[in-house]
């Protein structure tokens, strides 16, 4: 910076912090003609006794009249980090509506916008690499429903000013070529000179797509994901400020990516639960895209072959167009699918599934084996008290990790040696109950020696890389069995798969969430996708403890509608989503009664806030009642007009002030209520 003295620019910054008004600062390092680029960049500043980082907002010449302070007490700014803005003033609206919408602070979303490496250093000049035109691959043939379907999502009416963005559904079976239409609607846009953004459940699962985009469009691609360093994750941000990245694709931030000119957003496996963040703000992806694509004027598009039910409803509710792929393109056919009842006491491997697994290897094909459940056994119990292991932190049951000899609890992490004796009253007589993949994999290499068995979960995948490798490996025929949880179920194609076995399919359902079915109906359909893709002759087998249950029945029929109308009827009889909405007050503490005595109060001070028509749930003790040492008690307020209640829960939420130790999260349209 020039040491010319300039006169004071007043800047205004939030914080990455839970308040909810933004502050004062200045600095003489800036001409008064500069004065609008600095809006949208970052400043290090002193904050109390801290030294941290703030986003600029706005910058005025004259000093704010509203201020509480004399000019002369306004700390200056220490510098300002970037040399260019991170964010203009599309991004800056954006981030007000979900401040707004998902009852959290202006900072909190700002931050939430950034890819975490941009929170590191400025990028140096020169970083970026040089422009190339992309050259669109060998057109493939499209099918008749494939050209109806990039026609509507390329109509040059969908862009018509003041329509305020258009919403479609391709809803497709597994290998109908659902990713082509995407990408050669993409191809169109991109020609005109718009942008596009794809996002993905998750990125190393769908590499497939990555490849495909980077192929197809060259540097015109910018891919976002965890695995970049914050230099390249800078870079590829900046790229996309530039106008120089024009598609975009990644996994649930990607939607904030600041393209130039956008014109259509990708959704893919729309019904997945990691589109909705965990952390504050607690925002869904499939809401934000639904939002730009109003105020921006382009197009968005979801796909699945299983849509979330809240997509579902609005499709029937006229919202959404749905687009339909009705046949698989590579010459494979749907499976074959059977449902094999498990017996008390019974395997991992029904005789059925071993006869199966042995055929498919006699034919030269490969299996891929789904359970949502890691480890070796899950419940440890002691046959005379009927004592179970939990975790001290957690009010859930510890499981068995058999290849590391340790109880470990899959919420915090905790571990210990498993107990030789029942810690309650002492006794020998102890079993464990259950079974994970850990389990299966060990019951597998017993049964069939001779395979080749990988398996692909949270446990065995730890090392850098090794999920891409067990994938690489199936994909070239050198493993006959893939195991693994939903890492595996959905989004990867494998020609070589012609047996998919559910080794239990309650593992999903028997949980205290009204989303439970619709989860399990929807991972059994997209697991048994895999199976046939390419050729005749795929096989689905189920196993579960209730054959007659309807995410398993219709499931294994296949019947996607039936399944939908029946699951939306349910959902009317208890008044839930997507019939109405949800807004989730938890409250966590260290002390149980502490937790229970915030809820309660708050449960009081709603009721006097929400407007008629609002109704208030609980508070309850939350169904896993402490994780990782704290207690959670929750509320639920329920309403068919969120727009009408969520003043009222606004206003709540700015004026909670618990006592020392207790804390509130708030979560608009929650999908788990766990």
């Amino acid at each position: 910076m020039s040491s010319e003295k300039f006169s004071p620019l007043w800047l205004e910054l939030a914080f990455n912090f839970p308040l909810r008004n933004s502050f004062w600062y200045k600095t003489e390092e800036f001409p008064q003609e500069e004065k609008d680029t600095l809006t949208g960049r970052r400043a290090e500043v002193m904050f109390g006794s801290r030294k941290i980082h703030g986003f600029i907002l706005s910058a005025a010449d004259v000093f704010p009249p509203d201020l509480p302070v004399r000019p002369e007490e306004v700390k200056s700014v220490l510098r300002v980090i970037d040399r260019e803005p991170l964010f203009g003033q599309q991004e800056i609206a954006l981030a007000r509506w979900m401040a707004s919408f998902y009852l959290c602070t202006f900072g909190e979303t700002l931050s939430a916008m950034l890819p975490s490496g941009r929170r590191e250093k400025a990028l140096p000049d020169g970083f970026f690499p040089e422009e190339q035109v992309f050259a669109p691959q060998a057109r493939r043939t499209l099918s008749a429903e494939q050209e109806e379907a990039v026609a509507r999502l390329t109509d040059k009416e969908n862009f018509t000013a003041g329509k305020g963005g258009k919403l479609f559904y391709l809803k497709g079976i597994t290998g109908s070529g659902k990713t082509e239409v995407f990408l050669r609607a993409a191809e169109i846009l991109l020609k005109q000179g718009k942008s596009v953004i794809y996002l993905v459940p998750e990125i190393s699962l769908t590499h497939q797509v990555v490849e495909e985009v980077r192929a197809r469009f060259g540097n015109l691609a910018a891919v976002l994901h965890s695995g970049l360093t914050p230099a390249q994750k800078f870079a590829q941000w900046t790229s996309i400020r530039r106008g120089e990245a024009r598609i975009v694709v990644g996994a649930r931030s990607a939607v904030f990516a600041p393209v130039q000119n956008p014109g259509l957003i990708v959704i893919d496996e729309e019904q997945d639960g990691s589109y909705k963040s965990g952390n504050a703000p607690r925002y869904h992806a499939r809401q934000v895209a639904m939002h730009r694509c109003a105020q921006e004027n382009c197009v968005l598009v979801m796909g699945s072959a299983t849509p979330s039910l809240e997509a579902w409803y609005q499709i029937r509710q006229g919202n959404i167009e749905a687009l339909t792929l009705s046949r698989r393109l590579s010459g494979g056919e749907p499976p074959s699918v059977s449902v094999v009842q498990l017996a008390p006491g019974q395997n991992a491997l029904s005789g059925e599934l071993k006869k199966e697994i042995a055929a498919a290897k006699e034919q030269g094909k490969q299996t891929v084996l789904f359970l949502n459940r890691r480890g070796f056994s899950h419940i440890f119990q002691c046959r005379t008290c009927g004592f179970e292991l939990k975790c001290r932190n957690c009010s859930v049951p510890m499981t068995w990790h058999k290849a590391k000899n340790r109880m470990q609890c899959h919420y915090c992490g905790w571990q210990t040696p498993p107990p030789q004796v029942c810690p309650s009253c002492g006794s020998l007589d102890i079993r464990y109950l259950g079974f994970g993949t850990e389990y299966v994999e060990n019951e597998l290499r017993e049964e069939f020696p001779d395979l080749s068995i990988q398996r692909a979960d949270t446990d065995a995948v730890k090392k850098k890389g090794s999920l891409k490798k067990i994938l690489t490996d199936f994909r070239n025929g050198k493993t006959d069995i893939l195991l693994g949880t939903q890492m595996i179920a959905k989004g990867l194609n494998f020609p070589g798969v012609t047996l998919v076995g559910v080794i239990l399919a309650d593992a999903t359902l028997r949980v205290p969430d009204f989303r439970a079915a619709e989860r399990t109906f929807s991972l059994l359909v997209q697991v048994a996708g895999r199976a046939g893709r390419f050729s005749a002759g795929g096989k689905v087998l189920i196993q579960t403890w209730d054959a007659k249950t309807p995410a398993v029945a219709y499931a294994a029929a296949g019947d996607i509608t039936r399944f939908y109308e029946q699951e939306l009827r349910e959902r009317k009889l208890l008044d839930f989503p997507p019939c109405t909405r949800l807004i989730r007050f938890l409250f966590r503490g260290k002390t149980a009664g502490a937790a229970e005595t915030c809820a309660e109060e708050a449960a009081g001070t709603l009721r006097r806030l929400l407007p008629a028509g609002s109704e208030i749930l609980g508070p309850a003790e939350c169904p896993l009642s402490m994780i990782a040492g704290n207690h959670r008690f929750h509320l639920l307020v329920k309403c068919k007009n969120l727009a009408g209640t969520l003043p009222a829960a606004a206003k709540f939420a700015a004026s909670w002030r618990g006592p020392p130790g207790v804390y509130l999260e708030t979560d608009v349209d929650p999908v788990s209520i766990l």
